[in-house]
């Protein structure tokens, strides 16, 4: 099955009627199936109803159950893997308003408790100066001055101690010139100022860190349960587990070279500086 961006998280109700289809055609009751898949007859139900989402592990089991043939198997993982994926291209998003992807934003915000970002080429909206935000927006055509209000709302969330925050930066994430100089250092000590909030680790990786392998995107993983890929033409938001577990150990290999602490203020305080000549 060929993988279409554009297809990608709207086959969740093909694939539960596939699931369904070939289930029936098996012969199998449902309550046999599940039994067989080790799940709940009420999960197989909702997940044939498409009421319910079902990773690629559940998949496997169900097809195992009902004895699928190999090309079916192929066939239907592959639409379960679509299902699990889906593509947000930036020109979408921009025509509906920057503004509304901040809200989206904020409800996965408001239903996580724990938080991880890679930051690869410049500083997230939750860590970033009013001036820092309108610059990233800055090459967009159009009046921003509601996502940039919804930017700047959403860093509220910073401040829940009953949410758990990671970020890691690279150097050149944190020293990107996207504003002048002076507001550059600005905008880094403002990363410096975060470092003392309880519930949040703020993380850099100098330039003279061995990266192995190097890293390619930014990424943020919500819990355990899903994970966000920025490209330069959109976002993928993943939600097979295997997938956002992928993610987290690649986070976890950034995390152990990243400086934290006291030493990760001294090295923002040095660049803050040079940045002031």
């Amino acid at each position: 099955m060929t993988f279409e961006p554009e297809r990608m998280g709207y086959s969740s109700q093909e694939l539960a009627d596939k699931l369904r289809e070939l289930r029936k055609r098996s012969g199998l009751s449902g309550a046999r199936v599940a039994a067989r898949s080790n799940m709940s007859q009420s999960k197989l139900s909702r997940i044939e109803n498409g009421k319910v989402r079902p990773s690629l592990v559940d998949v496997e089991q169900i097809l195992r159950a009902i004895d699928a043939p190999a090309d079916l198997v192929a066939e239907i993982s592959a639409l379960a893997r679509m299902a699990n994926t889906d593509w947000q291209d930036a020109r979408s998003l921009r025509r509906k308003g920057l503004d509304k992807k901040q809200f989206e934003l904020a409800g996965l915000e408001k239903t996580s408790s724990d938080f991880r970002y890679f930051l690869l080429s410049m500083i997230t909206g939750l860590l970033s100066t009013p001036e820092y935000i309108r610059a990233s927006l800055g090459h967009i055509p159009g009046n921003h001055s509601k996502a940039v209000a919804k930017k700047l709302e959403r860093q509220g969330v910073l401040y829940d101690r009953s949410k758990r925050f990671t970020f890691i930066l690279t150097e050149q994430a944190v020293r990107w010139p996207l504003v002048p100089p002076d507001a550059l250092a600005v905008q880094i000590d403002r990363l410096t100022s975060l470092t003392h909030l309880p519930n949040l680790r703020l993380g850099v990786i100098p330039i003279e860190s061995t990266t192995t392998p190097a890293p390619l995107n930014t990424f943020t993983v919500y819990d355990d349960r899903i994970a966000t890929v920025e490209v330069s033409t959109g976002i993928l938001v993943l939600r097979d587990p295997r997938d956002v577990r992928s993610h987290l150990q690649e986070f976890a290999v950034y995390e152990e070279l990243a400086l934290f602490g006291e030493a990760a203020r001294e090295r923002l305080a040095e660049w803050s500086v040079n940045c002031r000549g």
